[in-house]
């Protein structure tokens, strides 16, 4: 079965319901029957009964029927002189009694043709005056019901004592709709389906590019929004008078779905509670989603929090961080069901591997993101600390503070632990956060947000942490240069590029991760292969992963690179080559050497020393991470301070490069950049600085009076 709608879970309790299906959708645009809509309808019905539901159908389309056929008998038994005659307008009662008879005999040979047997039923409005009528139709429809047979409704507009069928409204039922609210009512229904021309109820007429489909009716919100277009084609009051309808019998109690009758099956997809169509329920008003709070609007709360958290003491904000880590861990169930939905549908959705293994939250995940902001809680408190001290005169003292940023914005692909790691350097750090997270994590994003902002005590609030739900509010969010401060985006090269080039804003972040490894021919060789492992198949997704190994020429004498490539094998890496390794290997050529493969697989290229080696990396890297494995100081020290990437290793994996393990507590992202932070950012990267003067009456006028003696002082004194 189909995902079923929170909002139409009440739909797994239906047993009896009434379809009503409307003259628009029995009959064509010429007048004529629409024999295949009605095949269909049958189709449906004759399903439901199988399954054990009790299916009450109101139909129309009598009168529309029985016009087209006496107008169609009138112009066989006229004379080309009748034809000229101004043509009188068809009685209405004697249309409805042609076309009643027509209609039910079509019902009857279709619910034949499937083996069901049906009824007629024709009321008025008159009969539900009476008391002992309403109760024998109970009992009538009950017989029917319990020997599968399908009670068909209609108003019996030949006899009834209304005015004028089409314009008289007064009574207890005014048209087919009501009608079939009013036994919804009567017979005591689980469900009303009124079957239209058109999905649903829009905001406006459905012609109208702008008018959009409401999934649920709430009075109290749509009544004065709503613009209806014309009425029914061919019925009596088209959408206005479905509305009046359903929301009589929603009211009442009977949920209503107004849905289309074109759609194939869209009854049986009600049943399954699928969103088809506009729902009436009583209790709609409660299920009305809290108003979605703007870009702009977002910003600006998370910076008023970020001022109260900044205020805060450094003990008050270690708290809070400490009942993070607390709330991750009580609800690390509820986080890993959610995450398990998230990877089944990314699965399901034919995403790569590597961003499914990027998205799980594998055993252990919780307690290690835990356990590193607890870490985080008890570093030094990074906000206000006196980084220098000057006495600038007599009295005069200058101080140069650390200070958060204000507002970050934060969109990251995959990775729900992002998440995690970002909302608890921010808290650290005093900054506002705006959080915008891929939609194939989508439910564990919003179960981490969820716990994390709840453990944030009243006093900050937990609009200091707002989480961007919708793609489309990112470009009004890079406009907000007056109120965001930062924008870190973790993810693809397209990704980074585009924000770039959409925002005044500073960004910082690193567009691809294209990590080497050069083994020097000085390399212990036993080191290099558990390094090079290591560097690729630890995480082969991770941004720090090893992309390229470049090997030293004389390697492919003693059999070094081999012997490293028979271990990659092993371990199942798929191995690509650059011009000279692939010949020498008889591996596939690598299309380029800058790809990021997040893989299990690598780049092999063979260079002449370290000077190619270095020259290879600033042509075809990305300024990441990478890595020497030599045993000659010399040729290392060439090698660090050559390299101008943002983290260099000697005898050391890649997978080093991350914020946790260099101490930081967590990271928001490695920075390829050259400007504020560069590689692993943890809180000093979310922090600028401000300048505190403290004098004692001190004015300039022309430094006339001050003497300056710009004397450094311990930051402590």
């Amino acid at each position: 079965m189909t995902d079923m709608d929170t909002s139409r879970a009440f739909v797994k309790d239906v047993k009896r319901l009434v379809i009503k299906v409307g003259t628009a959708v029995v009959t064509r645009n010429d007048g004529r029957l629409a024999l295949g809509r009605l095949g269909a309808l049958c189709e449906q019905i004759k399903e439901l009964n199988s399954q054990g539901f009790e299916v009450i159908l109101v139909t129309s389309g009598a009168v529309g029927l029985g016009r087209q056929r006496l107008r169609y008998r009138r112009l066989v038994n006229s004379s080309f002189a009748d034809l000229q005659k101004p043509q009188v307008e068809l009685d209405g009662k004697a249309c409805a009694a042609v076309g009643q008879n027509s209609l039910m005999a079509l019902y009857d040979t279709l619910f034949n043709e499937l083996d069901i047997s049906s009824a007629q039923l024709l009321v008025t409005d008159s009969d539900f005056r009476d008391k002992d009528f309403r109760k024998q139709l109970n009992e009538t429809v009950r017989s029917l019901l319990s020997l599968k047979v399908i009670p068909i409704f209609n108003e019996n507009d030949a006899v009834s004592t209304r005015k004028a069928p089409y314009e008289d409204s007064s009574g207890i039922f005014w048209d087919n709709d009501s009608l079939a609210a009013l036994l919804a009512l009567e017979l005591k229904a689980d469900l009303l389906v009124l079957l239209s021309d058109v999905e649903g109820l829009y905001s406006g007429p459905p012609s109208d590019p702008k008018s959009k489909l409401i999934h649920t009716y709430v009075k109290e919100k749509h009544q004065g929004e709503i613009t209806f277009g014309d009425k029914s084609r061919v019925g009596r009051g088209g959408m206005t008078a479905k509305v009046k309808a359903a929301v009589n019998a929603a009211y009442a109690g009977i949920p209503v779905v107004i849905t289309s009758g074109y759609a194939a099956e869209n009854i049986i997809k009600v049943l399954q509670g699928q969103q088809i169509g506009t729902l009436f329920h009583q209790d709609a008003h409660l299920w009305e989603p809290v108003k979605e709070v703007g870009a702009c609007e977002m910003a600006v709360a998370a910076r008023e929090s970020s001022r109260r958290l900044q205020a805060l003491s450094s003990q008050e904000r270690k708290k809070i961080l400490l009942d993070i880590a607390d709330a991750l861990e009580a609800n690390e169930k509820l986080i890993t069901i959610e995450n398990e939905a998230d990877v089944a549908a990314a699965q399901q959705a034919g995403y790569e591997k590597s961003l499914i293994s990027r998205l799980a939250l594998k055993s252990g995940k919780i307690s290690n993101l835990a356990k590193s902001i607890r870490v985080l809680a008890n570093m030094e408190d990074p906000i206000g600390r006196v980084l220098k001290k000057t006495q600038l005169a007599d009295g005069l003292i200058l101080e140069k503070t650390s200070s958060p940023l204000g507002v970050l914005l934060i969109v990251f692909e995959s990775r729900p632990d992002a998440l995690v790691q970002i909302a608890s350097l921010a808290i650290r750090s005093g900054n506002g956060l705006l959080l915008k997270g891929g939609k194939e994590a989508k439910r564990s994003n919003a179960i981490l947000h969820k716990v994390i902002t709840e453990a944030i005590p009243d006093t900050v609030g937990g609009k200091v942490i707002g989480l961007v739900t919708s793609r489309e509010e990112i470009p009004d969010l890079l406009k907000l240069d007056d109120v965001i401060d930062l924008v870190i985006p973790r993810g693809s090269n397209k990704l980074v590029s585009q924000i770039k080039s959409s925002t005044k804003i500073p960004v910082l972040g690193h567009a691809d991760g294209i990590c080497h490894v050069y083994v020097d021919k000085s390399a212990d060789m036993d080191m290099a292969k558990w390094i090079v492992l290591d560097a690729k198949i630890d995480y082969p997704a991770a941004c720090n992963a090893m992309e390229t190994l470049l090997v030293h020429k004389d390697l492919v004498q003693t059999g070094a690179l081999n012997e490293l490539i028979v271990d990659l094998r092993v371990e199942g890496v798929i191995l690509y080559g650059g011009p000279r390794a692939s010949s020498l290997l008889n591996i596939p050529q690598a299309r380029s050497f800058h790809h990021e493969y997040n893989s299990m697989a690598c780049t092999v290229e063979i260079v002449d020393d370290v000077g190619a080696a270095i020259d290879h990396i600033h042509r075809h890297g990305s300024a990441h991470t990478d890595c020497i494995i030599t045993e000659d100081r010399e040729i290392a020290e060439i090698f660090l301070h050559q390299v101008d990437s943002a983290a260099v290793f000697h005898n050391a994996s890649t997978r080093f490069c991350d914020g946790a393990r260099f101490g930081l507590g967590a990271e928001v992202g490695i920075s390829t950049s050259r400007i504020h932070a560069r590689g692993p950012v943890g809180v000093e990267g979310l922090l600028t600085t401000r300048w505190i003067l403290k004098g004692s009456g001190q004015v300039v006028d022309g430094d006339k009076e001050v003497i300056y003696i710009h004397k450094d002082i311990p930051v402590d004194s």
